[in-house]
């Protein structure tokens, strides 16, 4: 199946720098662009694409306002694409509160050509780009800098068996599937069924936000 993209950016050139690296792809279709927030959500809303990927800091609407309205559609809107926010180091919170909004992960602007079509495969797929070790650093800096949320999210835990408390834990350090199933000695499957229902209980899209919750619920500490 073609994975359906729009590219978000203020700058031209990096849009069609994007564009005709994706549309080199067998399995990626561009099917629009727009430089800003608000354009976004127009082109979105045209294209229905599977993947959008979104610039942070951008005028008229930024792409965190943007990622909330496109995760969260007004009543009677179904479609609801996947977000993979594109940065820089020097962002911070606008990451931070991307990934709490429901965005499947982030890419380093100057991320390998390849970095960038293997992203845009991860999310189309229902996964989420978490796994890179700058991704797990930033992450922690977020968590370890951000003042406790009002609604103790240690609570949200009570529900998860020991196992799936276990698991969350190691999705919270990076790790993939497969390497949670060898650290565990069970089948990759195993490991499928208990994110499905750790996702399930705890109200989660995907594991970008179970990611956060965990730093949040202080089940996984900054550092460690």
């Amino acid at each position: 199946m073609t994975i359906r993209v729009i590219i978000v950016d203020d700058q031209a050139m990096v849009r069609a720098g994007f564009a005709a690296l994706l549309n080199a792809q067998t399995d990626i279709d561009v099917v629009g662009d727009a430089a800003d927030g608000k354009q976004a959500l127009e082109v979105s809303g045209r294209t229905h694409p599977d993947v959008v990927l979104m610039d942070v800091r951008m005028p008229e609407m930024d792409g965190l306002e943007a990622a909330r309205r496109l995760l969260d559609p007004p009543v009677g809107v179904v479609h609801r694409p996947k977000v993979l926010m594109l940065t820089t180091f020097d962002v911070d919170d606008y990451v931070y509160e991307a990934l709490r909004a429901g965005a499947s992960g982030f890419l380093l602007k100057d991320a390998p050509p390849a970095d960038l079509i293997a992203a845009v495969r991860v999310v189309a797929a229902g996964d989420a780009l978490l796994a890179p070790s700058v991704t797990r650093r930033l992450i922690e800096d977020f968590a370890r800098n951000r003042p406790a949320p009002r609604r103790d999210p240690k609570l949200r835990l009570n529900g998860l068996t020991p196992r799936e408390t276990e698991v969350l834990e190691l999705i919270a350090r990076g790790l993939s599937n497969q390497q949670i199933a060898e650290r565990l000695v069970v089948a990759e499957q195993t490991v499928k069924t208990h994110i499905g229902r750790i996702l399930a209980k705890l109200d989660l899209r995907d594991r970008a936000q179970a990611v956060v919750l965990a730093y949040e619920s202080g089940l996984v500490t900054p550092g460690q």
